[in-house]
């Protein structure tokens, strides 16, 4: 922790502090750190597994953030490690209590928060039953999937009968980056994993997605691309330069690229420029874009001083500045369908 905290120390004096808009904001990109959920990552020796301590939470310390950012509802999710150490009962009993963690979070403070449950992935059935006991039992507004785990993707096959029940239910699906197993630990080394390889984790579900047409096939849900779409502004005219040879030479089938890249949404957690969002514009419309925070990852003066950043970059651009209070709040509204 100690070399981090330089990091952050420049990363506050870069930034500085601008005026707070007026604007009710909407973060979906928050996560939640449960007392069983830390426990059973210290058992399996998975504290450390992406490199970065994992913080702890609570509901007051959540709001008290809230407040100070102008955050008017936030939507919980589990971030990374992802529970499954091989064993599906475990990894059931530990995604339930996180999942009836949030429940209650809600429920204590319904106009605040909202959230998105966790999965015991990689097990199937058990993903589909903890859908359809958070979605109809606890109450869920959608669903958290791990971009992979135990080295398989999603859109990859094995996920079929899990879209299926997501697509029936016309779910929102929240992707969150976790550590890519295999991995080869020198690939970088620059810092903690979250520093590259989350990008480069995230791209590669969502390439795996749309070239088995997977949002055109389930195209009732609606998925959440994290951290400004990570790497997708670089892949998809890549891909799509790509595509027809490929196709030619029998080594796609065919892909609706336009199609699956359409259903997508992202957010824009991690502090992305204006200039990094105008790219984004390139892969997406505004309409699908929205705000968050990665609570509580960051520590709280840093993070505020992020989101404050974010947001005035995003209200004074003479480009982005149409579309604010659609990306800073309407968006998350219509697609949670968060009544007023």
């Amino acid at each position: 922790m100690k070399r981090l905290v330089p990091f952050f120390a420049t990363l506050m004096t870069i930034l500085g502090m601008a005026a707070q808009s007026n604007i009710p904001v909407i973060d979906v990109h928050s996560h939640i750190m449960t007392d069983e959920y830390l426990k059973y990552l210290a058992d399996h020796d998975a504290l450390m597994e992406d490199g970065y301590p994992l913080p702890t939470w609570d509901e007051k310390s959540h709001i008290a953030f809230m407040d100070s950012a102008g955050i008017e509802r936030s939507i919980l999710t589990l971030s990374s490690p992802q529970p499954w150490f091989g064993n599906t009962d475990e990894s059931r009993k530990v995604i339930r209590s996180i999942n009836e963690r949030m429940a209650d979070a809600k429920r204590n403070h319904p106009e605040r928060f909202l959230w998105c449950a966790a999965l015991p992935q990689p097990d199937i059935e058990a993903s589909v039953d903890e859908v359809v006991f958070a979605l109809d039992s606890l109450g869920a507004d959608g669903i958290k999937l791990a971009t992979s785990v135990n080295g398989v993707y999603l859109g990859d096959s094995i996920y079929e009968p899990l879209m299926k029940v997501l697509d029936e239910r016309e779910a929102v699906v929240i992707l969150h980056p976790v550590k890519p197993d295999p991995v080869n630990e020198s690939t970088f080394t620059g810092g903690p994993i979250f520093v590259y390889e989350y990008s480069a984790e995230t791209t590669r579900a969502v390439l795996n997605m749309v070239a088995h047409n997977v949002m055109t096939r389930y195209p009732n849900i609606k998925v959440v691309v994290p951290h400004a779409g990570s790497f997708m502004p670089y892949a998809v005219p890549r891909l799509k330069g790509g595509y027809p040879l490929l196709l030619k030479q029998g080594l796609t089938e065919p892909i609706d690229i336009d199609g699956n890249l359409s259903k997508l949404y992202y957010d824009l957690a991690g502090g992305p420029s204006a200039q990094a969002i105008k790219m984004l514009l390139t892969v997406t419309t505004h309409d699908h874009i929205m705000f968050g925070t990665d609570y509580p990852f960051v520590p709280t003066p840093v993070l505020e001083k992020v989101a404050t950043k974010v947001i005035n970059e995003i209200t004074q651009d003479a480009e982005l500045g149409r579309y604010a209070e659609d990306i800073i709040r309407n968006n998350a509204m219509k697609l949670f369908k968060i009544e007023e």
